[in-house]
C-alpha cells in the first residue's frame, strides 16, 4: 500500500461554550491513502464532522484544535502539518489540495450564482485569470460528473436542479482544481436511494479515475460497508474501533460496532413482515380507489397529475408502505388521506368517514394524524414541549387543566420521553427526541390511524431503529394502523406488512411485504432493492466491491 496521504495521529478537539469548555473530539488516529476511501462513522455528536472541518481547517468560530497532528502529502512535496496553519497559507491548500463535498446541497450553493459560476469559484480563487479556460474547465467538469447538456445547466441556477444534480455540482466544484484529497461530509443522505447510489458510483469511478483519496463521513454504516475500504468507528468523540472494512463489519470488536450493525436497515437479514389475517368479512380501516391528483401549471398549460389512479386498502392493525423515490405522489398521498388535501378523482374511507365527499368534519381529525418528515419544522420553536401537546387538546375540549396536564404526563410516558422534557422548547432536544414528541402529539387525540411521512428518514441508524421499535410497541399497544411513507426499503422491510410501489404517481406494484419485497416483478421495484445500501457487502463481503467498482 502507498503512504498515507492524509495521516491523523491523537487528534483532540474542543468548544468553548457558556456552559464551558467541551471535548468534541478526543485521541482521534487515522488515515487516508490514494485512492482509496477511509471511512468516518458514527451518529451525530460523535465528533466525526469537527474531525472532517479541522482537515480543511473549517472549525467553527468557537471550535479550535487543542491537540494531535494532521498532516497532509499532496503534490509530490513533503507532507506538511495543518494544525496552526496560517488563514493565508490555508488559502492555498483548500480547494488546490483537499477538496470538500458538503452534506446539503440546498444551502451550500449560492442562490443568486449560476452554476457555472460556483463551478469556477475555486478556479478563480486559485490564480485563473482567463475566462475561456475558466468557462472550457466547469464545461468540462460538469460533463464528467455526469450532468445532461452543460452548457444550458452551466447558465441555470440551483433551484432550477433536482438535489441529485446539485449534489453533483457540489462534486464538479470539489474537482475543480483536481485535489488529492476529498473529503465528503454526508454526501447522499438527503438523497433518494437511486440518486443515492448515482452519486456514490460518480465519487467512486473519480477516485478510481483521478487517484484521490476520499475521507467519507457517514452516519450510515450500510453505505460504508459497500463503498470504504477502511473504516474508523466513532462514539462521543473518541474512536471505538478501526480497520480494513472487511474485517470491521465482519468480526466487530467493539459493542458499540455490533450495536451499529445490528440496527442498520440494509445490513440485517430480517425477514419481511406477513400481515395478521383479518377476521372472514373484516372491512379494511383504509380503502383508497381510484385516486388522483392534479395540480394546475398555468394557463396554457397540462396540469401535473401528480396521483394518477392509485389504489389500496389497509387492514386494522397492520402497517401499510407507501414506497417511491421523490416526485413519486406518496406525500400527495399521504396528504389526501388524513384530509389535507382534495383529490381531483377516486375515492378514499378511513374508519367510517369517506374523505373525497368534500371538507372533512372536525372530529375526523382524532380519527387520523400526520406525523410529518421534519419535526423541527413542525413544532411550534416558541412554545414548550408541555403547550405543543396540550394544543391538540385544548382545540377539541378536551379536560380541564389537572387532566390535560395528565394526559400530557402519560403521552411522553407512552414515547419513552422524562417528564422534565415537557419544560423544555423544541430547540432543546435532540432530533430523536423532537421526532418521539411529534409522534406523541399525533397520538395524544388517541386516533385509529397515523400517516407517518419520511419520519425516520433524517435520523441516525441508531436513533432510527429506537424509532421503530417504539411505532412497533405502539401498534401493539394500541391496535394503531400506520400508513408509512418512505423511500428506504431497508427500513420497510422491518415495518410494513403490505406495501405500494409508486413512480411518477403510478402504482407500480402493490401487495403483501414479502412478496413485494422478496419476489418483485416491476423492474422499478427491482432497481429501488438494487439500489439499497449494504448490497455490495450482502453480496459476498466488503471487498467485493472492488469488482463491482
Amino acid at each position: 500500500m502507498s503512504a498515507a496521504l492524509l495521516r491523523i495521529r491523537d487528534l483532540a478537539v474542543a468548544y468553548d461554550t457558556r456552559h464551558g469548555v467541551v471535548e468534541a473530539v478526543r485521541g482521534v488516529s487515522l488515515d487516508v491513502h490514494p485512492g482509496r476511501v477511509t471511512a468516518l462513522v458514527g451518529e451525530s455528536g460523535s465528533g466525526k464532522t469537527s474531525v472532517a472541518q479541522s482537515v480543511i481547517g473549517l472549525l467553527a468560530d468557537n471550535g479550535r484544535v487543542t491537540g494531535g497532528s494532521i498532516r497532509l502529502a499532496a503534490g509530490g512535496a513533503e507532507s506538511i502539518e495543518l494544525v496552526g496553519l496560517s488563514e493565508r497559507r490555508w488559502r492555498g491548500v483548500r480547494g488546490r489540495s483537499i477538496g470538500l463535498v458538503p452534506q446539503d446541497p440546498g444551502s451550500s450553493l449560492n442562490p443568486v450564482a449560476t452554476i457555472g459560476s460556483s463551478v469556477g469559484e475555486t478556479l478563480r480563487i486559485h490564480g485563473w485569470r482567463d475566462a475561456r479556460a475558466i468557462r472550457s474547465r466547469v464545461l468540462d467538469l460538469l460533463e464528467r460528473v455526469g450532468i445532461d447538456d452543460p452548457e444550458v445547466r452551466a447558465r441555470q441556477f440551483p433551484h432550477q436542479l433536482s438535489g441529485g444534480m446539485r449534489q453533483r455540482v457540489l462534486i464538479a466544484a470539489a474537482l475543480a482544481a483536481s485535489p488529492a484529497l476529498i473529503i465528503a461530509d454526508e454526501p447522499t443522505s438527503a438523497l433518494d436511494v437511486t440518486v443515492q447510489r448515482t452519486v456514490l458510483d460518480l465519487l467512486d469511478n473519480l477516485r478510481r479515475d483521478t487517484g484521490a483519496g476520499i475521507l467519507f463521513i457517514t452516519h450510515d454504516l450500510a453505505v460504508a460497508a459497500d463503498r470504504s475500504d477502511e473504516i474508523v468507528v466513532m462514539q462521543g468523540g473518541a474512536v471505538q474501533e478501526s480497520g480494513p472494512s472487511a474485517e470491521v463489519l465482519a468480526a466487530p470488536r467493539a459493542e458499540y460496532t455490533r450495536a451499529l450493525i445490528a440496527d442498520a436497515p440494509a445490513l440485517g437479514r430480517t425477514a419481511p413482515r406477513t400481515p395478521p389475517r383479518e377476521p372472514r368479512g373484516a372491512r379494511p380501516i383504509i380503502e383508497v380507489a381510484g385516486l388522483v391528483q392534479e395540480f394546475s401549471r398555468g394557463a396554457g398549460r397540462a396540469p401535473l397529475r401528480a396521483v394518477d389512479d392509485v389504489s389500496f386498502t389497509v387492514a386494522r392493525g397492520t402497517t401499510h408502505a407507501i414506497v417511491g423515490e421523490s416526485g413519486s405522489g406518496k406525500t400527495t398521498t399521504g396528504r389526501s388521506i388524513v384530509g389535507l388535501s382534495s383529490p381531483t378523482a377516486g375515492t378514499i374511507r378511513v374508519a367510517d368517514t369517506t374523505v373525497t365527499d368534500g371538507p372533512v368534519a372536525r372530529a375526523f381529525r382524532r380519527t387520523a394524524q400526520l406525523v410529518y418528515q421534519n419535526p423541527f419544522g413542525s413544532l411550534d420553536p416558541r412554545q414548550s414541549i408541555e403547550r405543543i401537546l396540550e394544543e391538540p387538546l385544548k382545540n377539541f375540549r378536551i379536560g380541564d387543566r389537572a387532566d390535560r396536564a395528565d394526559r400530557v404526563a402519560h403521552a411522553l410516558e407512552q414515547v419513552a420521553l422524562r417528564p422534565e422534557i415537557a419544560r423544555r422548547r423544541p430547540r432543546e432536544l435532540s432530533g430523536g427526541q423532537r421526532q418521539r414528541v411529534a409522534i406523541a402529539r399525533a397520538l395524544i387525540l388517541e386516533p385509529e390511524v397515523v400517516v407517518l411521512d419520511e419520519a425516520v428518514s433524517a435520523l441516525d441508524v441508531t436513533v432510527q431503529a429506537q424509532i421503530l421499535r417504539l411505532l412497533a410497541r405502539l401498534q401493539g399497544e394500541l391496535g394503531l394502523t400506520y400508513v408509512f411513507i418512505s423511500h428506504d426499503l431497508g427500513v420497510v422491510r422491518q415495518i410494513a406488512d403490505t406495501v405500494s410501489v409508486l413512480r411518477r404517481g403510478r402504482q407500480v406494484e402493490a401487495g403483501e411485504a414479502r412478496q413485494v419485497l422478496e419476489d418483485p416483478r416491476d423492474d422499478y421495484t427491482q432497481q429501488l432493492l438494487a439500489a439499497i445500501p449494504g448490497t455490495l457487502f450482502r453480496g459476498g463481503g466488503a471487498h467485493s466491491k472492488e469488482d463491482a467498482r
